[in-house]
């Protein structure tokens, strides 16, 4: 493992973070509030250490990057990321403690959406939208963003894409790495300004349109308001957001064929299929539940019932009722969406669509061959067959999503947390939804969970958004050595 190299280039990425806060900088300077001041301490204090980390490993250069140098990579960026991305919110004042702080800032990163801000609307303008601005770029990835913009990361970069991208056979678009991650950021930003402009011809304003698409675009679910998207009590405004995360949990790579003009790829693809079905068959089954016992028609029951599905499966966490007070079938349904989560090479978390579909296909092989002992069968995505360590990789990354969610929930109760509460912030958490039920339900938010139990879930976000592997690996001895 070469530190110094993993080094410097944490050190970059750290430079990259500072340059990006000139944006919400200018956001408190336009609007005159608060937030000028602990915004240029926090760019002054970012910009500072990457220049100091790119300097002091200067001299070291590299032609490739081993796997584990990628995994640490992404493990130590993203938690750089989280802690610095907290100052703002530290030396503006909003929170109390730096672990309500960083909570705030891993939440964004990671695109959870779990807050520990009590009152949102009182906060600087210019925070709010450095709260929503980390989710756009914690979105399709920091790293990815890298590859992009600093191409003298150079060659070896595919490890770097491999721990980054939620998927387990991410997709190259491109023969160059760099091109690949700029061609998904094209196609994130294109789809973004359009979802702004749709959100301003309702009744938002361009900067709450601009904080609200940072926020759905990225399935993360921060918002300017106490009472997010209910606040807007819109019919249009549901639709486009729903539409936007439906959008967002669909994988990045056939948005891009699409655009090119093979609209069919949508269909082509197994699993996207499965996604649209389980979104449409949940969003029925819970629109019926919910019909007459908490609304009078089929069309509100629609609205609410296929606004929170979508939220809750893209692991997008926007709310605009309150599913606490649905029927019990409805609220199983949206809890197991929980662990479902959206598809590979989408911006949602989760356990991803595709290892749902391996798992059961897989299942199935299983009981086939107690049936027909002698017959030889394979698992098949697409008419092609999965490779045996692809599905090796599948049930161990499932066993281990399940194992690590058993634990946390355990520990998080342990801290004084309720039953309900542990395991629905855990499977939030874990899966970077946001809400989820008992004391953290739609209507509430992290504040009351006890300060170790916060860093307990801050570790069960990034977890999710890494992919499990990419930080559990560091806990392993072998890593570590030569």
């Amino acid at each position: 493992m070469r530190w110094r190299y993993v080094l410097k280039i944490v050190g970059i990425l750290t430079f990259a973070l500072g340059l990006t806060m000139i944006f919400p900088l200018l956001c408190g300077i336009y609007y005159k509030d608060q937030s000028v001041q602990p915004i240029l301490q926090s760019m002054g204090i970012s910009i500072s250490l990457g220049l100091f980390l790119t300097y002091m490993f200067r001299g070291h250069q590299a032609s490739y990057i081993s796997q584990r140098e990628g995994m640490a990579i992404v493990a130590f960026g993203w938690t750089v990321a989280g802690l610095l991305g907290a100052l703002p919110f530290f030396f503006g004042g909003i929170f109390p403690t730096f672990a309500d702080a960083c909570f705030e800032s891993v939440s964004g990163f990671t695109t959870t959406g779990a807050s520990v801000l009590t009152d949102i609307e009182s906060a600087p303008k210019g925070i709010l939208f450095w709260r929503s601005f980390i989710q756009w770029l914690g979105g399709m990835g920091i790293i990815v963003l890298s590859l992009a913009i600093l191409p003298f990361l150079g060659v070896g970069g595919m490890q770097l894409y491999k721990a980054e991208v939620p998927s387990p056979v991410p997709d190259k678009l491109k023969p160059r790495l760099s091109e690949t991650a700029m061609l998904l950021w094209k196609v994130y930003a294109l789809i973004s300004m359009a979802e702004v402009v749709l959100l301003m011809l309702g009744s938002m304003t361009f900067y709450e349109a601009l904080c609200h698409t940072f926020t759905t675009m990225p399935t993360g679910g921060f918002s300017t308001k106490n009472t997010s998207v209910a606040y807007y009590d819109s019919v249009y405004i549901d639709t486009i957001i729903t539409i936007f995360m439906f959008l967002s949990g669909i994988n990045f790579s056939l948005h891009y064929q699409a655009l090119k003009g093979r609209p069919l790829a949508f269909w082509k693809d197994p699993e996207c299929r499965f996604f649209v079905f389980i979104v449409f068959v949940l969003t029925i089954m819970v629109s019926a539940n919910i019909y007459g016992s908490n609304y009078d028609s089929m069309g509100e029951s629609l609205r609410y019932g296929a606004f929170q599905v979508v939220s809750i499966v893209t692991t997008t966490g926007y709310a605009t009722a309150d599913y606490l007070l649905w029927p019990g079938m409805s609220q199983v349904i949206i809890f197991l969406c929980m662990f479902l989560g959206a598809s590979a090479g989408s911006t949602g978390g989760g356990m991803k669509c595709i290892r749902v579909m391996l798992c059961f296909k897989y299942i199935y092989r299983e009981l086939f061959a107690l049936i027909h002992p002698r017959s030889v069968s394979h698992v098949k995505i697409g008419g092609k067959a999965v490779p045996d360590d692809v599905l090796k990789s599948v049930i161990g990354f499932l066993a281990l999503y399940v194992c690590l969610f058993a634990i946390c929930s355990i520990l998080l109760a342990a801290t004084g947390v309720d039953f309900v509460t542990s395991i629905s912030a855990v499977a939030s958490s874990i899966g970077n939804i946001g809400p989820g039920f008992g004391m953290v339900g739609p209507v509430s938010n992290y504040a009351a969970i006890p300060y170790l139990g916060k860093w307990i879930l801050i570790w069960c976000m990034l977890l999710g958004r890494l992919e499990i592997y990419t930080v559990i690996i560091l806990l392993v001895p072998e890593f570590w050595r030569k």
